[in-house]
């Protein structure tokens, strides 16, 4: 086995730190860069003078991302580990990392940093050390990658801190409106330092320090690995991490103070809503003069604005971990802003530590420190009274900012959030009506996005974060059901879209301010300051070849700025170049030179103007990655589960938008780019949890999508206001309006005009916008695509509206115990089918031919008996649809008379009816009339009749089947029965009568019969009323063709087809007839008009 070896990684600093770069970011030349910032120095210019390189600095943080997502990949191998505490669940041992023997392992832990030699192991346990010994290689392999990564935590220290030590020494100014370029790379590498150092306590890194030293001995003979002992030096200096940064960051403490002084007033301009409402930092108007628009009433700081996120983030670790710098007197305002808005410390993706308790931990007993120093008078009396004073405010301010916390960050939070949603929604609305301003407002559109992905961000970090040292004990109150959430990630969405969509427009304006900014660098150049200041020739080449590649610019015209292609990377490169030789104290000409001898022109300085053109010049080719960096949401992937609960809280309450959801939708996109390069088993995990989180959203936007369809098709919806207006009384107003000239007074409303209808109506028309404005957006929404999925919003509508229509049409059918009235299932499903229609007025597609295709399948059982012959038997749906539920009904009820509600014709008024309610719901006239047979004729159409037909005609063959078997089983009393009738022998005829078997069901067998037979004749008269109503030309040429068909013995198949057409829908006098002949080869002929005899014989004696 290859163990790991530490001098053969020291050679080269770029090999070791290839896995966390990409090829672009690891190059040859950016390798001689990375070199010349090691031991040697870097690299000197022409002039001999050694200057600053930037490319250690970009490097060294990129590794700093790749050591965090191992740290996290290890963490969430070992299932969340305190090893502080030395708490270990069971998916630790089990996780395949650390040998599975806890005794030994935890007490390696305990007693670090003694060698293990000296702990008696076989004490502890004896069984698990003999283990250890057999096994010692197999679980040495598995601990290797996990040293590697103490042995890259060791090495990555000491290179930052070289660097930062060299960039503390030599750069002259950080100041944010001087240096912002400089000063953001040097901060963000100390955050990355830090933050991977603080993480680094969250992973057993002495129980794996130990244990591989411990099996390496085993393997080598009682020899401690090469790289034991320094490892075992920096784990112990960094117990815990914050002991350790505060020694490594004490020589670049007073530089880090300086930092966060000059960013103070960005910080406080942040978190001050009313000025930044009242004089208009997000706004295009001049505050004091409304009708002129500016690039930003205050453009520097408008812009800073946009990096406030890193300002504060700077601030927390900032004080952390250099506390000292707190006890400068303006320290202690910018600390306590921020302290006061937040409760936690993100360190990585969703992990952090608890904010207040570290600064009560670590920085409290520092300031202690120096009010005691202070006191005991060590400098100048006035000195120390002024630093005594500072400190004991400071103490107040650490003690007294944890409870302010708890009780205000949310509400502080909460007001940003109101402004934010105001801000962005007026924003939007202003670039969309005029989108040629927002070229010039780019700066200020990043800027609010910038703002409100730290808020959103905010919020989601703090959702059940529990303080554990409070004198009270409580959490924080997050509302989940904050409607703004939703407004805020739809005005990002849409201030995204409309970047995206004027894309070609803002990279023309920014050419045309490059092109001209070409002319102000070349006038500042040519100024006497600058020309008595002498620049070295180094300087002067990087000047020119700035002005090159600013005149040699593209020049935009017309409709050829989407077409130009222009790479401004030299651009920038050279100006870095310029900024790192005038920002070193080994240059003779620095900054300040440059800005004093070009500042008395009037104009900007040349450093300011070359700061402006670099920022323009990413409009260029880089406005994509600005736009990510500013207002993407890839964050949340890792709160996946609070933005679902947060979701369906607020979509639908009073307060949410359900137009939001494409915001919440939109976001998934983004949700890949947080796997990390160097674990590829996350890119599938987080493509997985996305997919799943998409999915989990457009489940619950079509539920609130069928909740607002249903809302309007209830009783209180659509239903209360059918109830409410009176159509007739309403049509008869307007007649009169329209009849009378003078109306000398004015007339009573009706009934539509009730004052107490009117908050009805409003709730009506208030879920109708939404229904239009959810079924428009997510109409327009563009199709999803997470990973190697795509999900199209509108098929997913589709599909919820007509599955929703087939269960409500299925829920119309029935009430609780009874059928419901054709007539009432005919007026739900128009009632439900006008807001269907009201819905496709938004969308772009066809949803009639959807309900037209659940209607047919919920009608048709098979091919029409009389109009269509296959071959082929014809699919259906397997049963269940709404016609057979109906016709079961019917015949159970009307035709059999099942639940004994003594169901007869009544032939005067052309129905049956019955003594009671059947089934508790309507009597059986309610369902047998003419209106309601009609109704039923036009909710089911011809399939439907045709199956009601089939499933009679098969119901009364039952019956006779049933009547022969009564007959052939009783002939011989049946003919006496027959003989005693002619005879007229009434003795002899009721000996007859007694003899026959099931009497009453024979003649219970015939009156159904005839029933059937009844309801089949009202039934048919029902078809033509509605195929003469409806179609009145085809109902004309079957009863014109009937008249015309020959009488012929026997007809030919054609003629038989034609007859049983029309005796189905009541066309000619001869129905019966032809519905009887469609049973003679069912029955047969001669059964069949026996048991016509029996049943008339039956009933009459009877």
């Amino acid at each position: 086995m290859a163990h790991v070896s530490f001098k053969s990684k020291e050679v080269d600093s770029v090999p070791r730190w290839s896995e966390y770069l990409t090829a672009e970011e690891s190059s040859p030349s950016a390798s001689a860069s990375w070199r010349t910032m090691g031991v040697d120095g870097p690299q000197p210019s022409s002039s001999g003078q050694r200057h600053l390189q930037m490319e250690p600095v970009v490097q060294l943080s990129k590794v700093a991302e790749g050591l965090l997502a191992k740290m996290y990949r290890l963490n969430s191998i070992l299932d969340y580990p305190d090893p502080n505490t030395h708490t270990f669940s069971e998916a630790f041992w089990k996780a395949g990392v650390m040998p599975n023997f806890p005794k030994i392992c935890i007490t390696l832990s305990k007693k670090f940093p003694e060698h293990p030699n000296k702990l008696q192991l076989e004490k502890v346990d004896k069984f698990a050390l003999d283990a250890l010994n057999e096994n010692a290689e197999g679980y040495m392999q598995k601990l290797e990658q996990w040293i590697m990564l103490l042995l890259d935590l060791l090495e990555f220290r000491e290179q930052v801190l070289r660097l930062i030590l060299d960039l503390s020494s030599t750069v002259i100014t950080l100041l944010p409106h001087q240096n912002s370029l400089i000063l953001h790379a040097f901060m963000d590498l100390i955050c990355s330092f830090v933050r991977v150092n603080l993480f680094s306590d969250k992973i057993p890194r002495k129980m794996i320090l130990q244990v591989y030293n411990i099996l390496h001995v085993m393997l080598k003979g009682g020899r401690d690995c090469e790289f034991y002992h320094r490892l075992v030096q920096f784990v112990d200096s960094y117990d815990p991490p914050v002991k350790g940064l505060h020694e490594d960051l004490n020589f670049v403490s007073p530089r880090i103070g300086e930092v966060l002084e000059a960013v103070g007033p960005i910080i406080f301009l942040s978190t001050d809503t009313k000025k930044l409402r009242n004089e208009g930092f997000l706004s295009p108007f001049h505050p004091r003069y409304p009708d002129i628009l500016t690039n930003s009433a205050h453009p520097m700081r408008a812009q800073d604005l946009a990096n406030v996120t890193s300002y504060r983030e700077w601030v927390l670790l900032g004080y952390l971990v250099c506390p000292d710098e707190l006890l400068r007197v303006t320290s202690i305002d910018v600390a306590m802003v921020v302290l006061k808005e937040n409760l936690v410390l993100p360190l990585f993706r969703d992990e952090y530590i608890l904010l207040h308790e570290n600064y009560q931990h670590y920085v409290l007993p520092k300031v202690l420190e120096s009010k005691r120093m202070a006191k005991s008078g060590r400098t100048k009396q006035k000195e120390a009274d002024m630093e005594y004073n500072i400190a004991k405010q400071v103490e107040k301010m650490l003690t007294e900012v944890h409870e302010q916390a708890l009780v205000t960050c949310d509400a502080i939070h909460h007001e940003r959030r109101i402004l934010l949603k105001q801000e962005v929604g007026r924003m939007v609305l202003f670039f969309t009506d005029q989108p040629s301003l927002l070229a010039p407002n780019i700066q200020m559109v990043f800027s609010a996005l910038a703002l409100a992905q730290c808020e959103v961000v905010w919020y989601f970090q703090h959702v059940g974060i529990a303080s554990s040292k409070s004198t009270r004990g409580r959490t924080v109150d997050i509302d989940a059901t904050d409607a703004t959430i939703g407004f805020i990630l739809d005005g990002m969405g849409k201030l995204c879209c409309l970047v995206r969509k004027y894309i070609a427009a803002i990279k023309g304006y920014a050419l045309s301010y490059l092109s001209s900014s070409a002319g102000r660098i070349r006038f500042l150049l040519g100024t006497p300051g600058m020309v008595a200041l002498d620049l070295d020739a180094t300087l002067k080449g990087l000047f020119q070849q700035v002005l090159h590649c600013l005149e040699n610019i593209p020049k935009p015209q017309g409709e050829n700025v989407p077409a130009i292609t222009c790479d401004l990377t030299d651009l920038r490169k050279h100006w870095l170049s310029i900024l790192m030789i005038v920002t070193s104290s080994r240059s003779s000409i620095n900054i300040r030179h440059l800005e004093k001898a070009t500042m008395s022109t009037g104009k900007e300085g040349l450093v300011s103007e070359g700061n402006a053109a670099y920022s323009w010049s990413r409009c260029v080719d880089e406005l994509e990655s600005q736009l990510s960096k500013h207002g993407s949401l890839k964050k949340l992937y890792f709160y996946h589960q609070h933005l679902t609960t947060v979701f369906r809280n607020t979509m639908f309450g009073p307060e949410g938008r359900p137009q939001h959801c494409c915001a919440w939708l939109g976001a998934a996109c983004s949700f890949p780019e947080c796997a990390s390069a160097i674990i590829p088993e996350e890119v599938n995990k987080i493509g997985r949890d996305s997919i799943s989180y998409v999915e989990s959203l457009i489940e619950s936007i079509m539920g609130g999508l069928e909740g607002l369809i249903n809302i309007l098709d209830s009783e209180g919806g659509f239903g209360s206001l059918e109830m409410q207006l009176s159509p007739e009384q309403a049509a008869l107003r307007l007649n009169n309006v329209t009849r009378v000239k003078a109306v000398p007074g004015l007339s009573a409303p009706g009934n539509e005009s009730y004052p107490d209808n009117s908050s009805s109506v409003k709730m009506l028309e208030a879920a109708m916008q939404r229904l239009t404005s959810l079924c428009s957006v997510l109409n327009d929404m563009e199709p999803i695509c997470v990973l190697n999925h795509v999900f199209v919003l509108r098929e997913y509508m589709r599909d919820c509206i007509i599955g929703n229509f087939r269960r409500r049409f299925h829920s119309m059918i029935r009430t609780d115990n009874c059928l419901q009235r054709p007539s009432i299932i005919e007026s739900l499903l128009r009632r439900h089918l006008s807001i269907i229609h009201l819905a496709e007025q938004h969308i772009s597609m066809d949803l009639t031919e959807g309900i037209r295709e659940v209607l047919l399948a919920e009608s048709f059982t098979g091919l029409f008996s009389n109009l269509q012959v296959s071959e082929r038997p014809v699919e259906t749906n397997g049963g269940g649809s709404a016609i057979e539920i109906i016709c079961s009904w019917y015949i159970e009820n009307i035709v059999r008379d099942a639940s004994r509600t003594g169901v007869v014709f009544d032939a005067t008024h052309s129905c049956f009816r019955s003594s009671q309610p059947i089934g508790g719901g309507y009597l059986a006239e309610s369902f047998t009339d003419k209106r309601e047979l009609k109704a039923l004729v036009r909710l089911f159409g011809g399939y439907g009749i045709d199956k009601m037909d089939k499933m009679l005609r098969e119901h009364t063959s039952a019956l006779l089947n049933c009547i022969d078997s009564a007959l052939r089983s009783n002939r011989d009393a049946l003919e006496g029965l027959a003989g005693g009738v002619n005879s007229g022998d009434r003795i002899e005829r009721d000996a007859n009568l007694r003899q026959i078997i099931d009497i009453e069901a024979l003649a219970d067998f015939c009156i159904q019969a005839g029933q059937a037979i009844t309801f089949r004749q009202l039934l048919v008269e029902a078809v033509g009323a509605v195929l003469e109503e409806k179609v009145p030309l085809i109902y004309s040429l079957l009863k014109g063709l009937t008249m015309q068909l020959p009488d012929e013995a026997p007809d030919k198949n054609e003629i038989i087809r034609l007859r049983r057409v029309a005796s189905s829908v009541g066309v000619g006098d001869k129905h019966d007839a032809e519905w009887v002949h469609l049973w003679c080869p069912i029955c047969g002929a001669v059964l069949f008009m026996m048991s016509i005899q029996v049943v008339s014989v039956t009933i009459c004696t009877a």
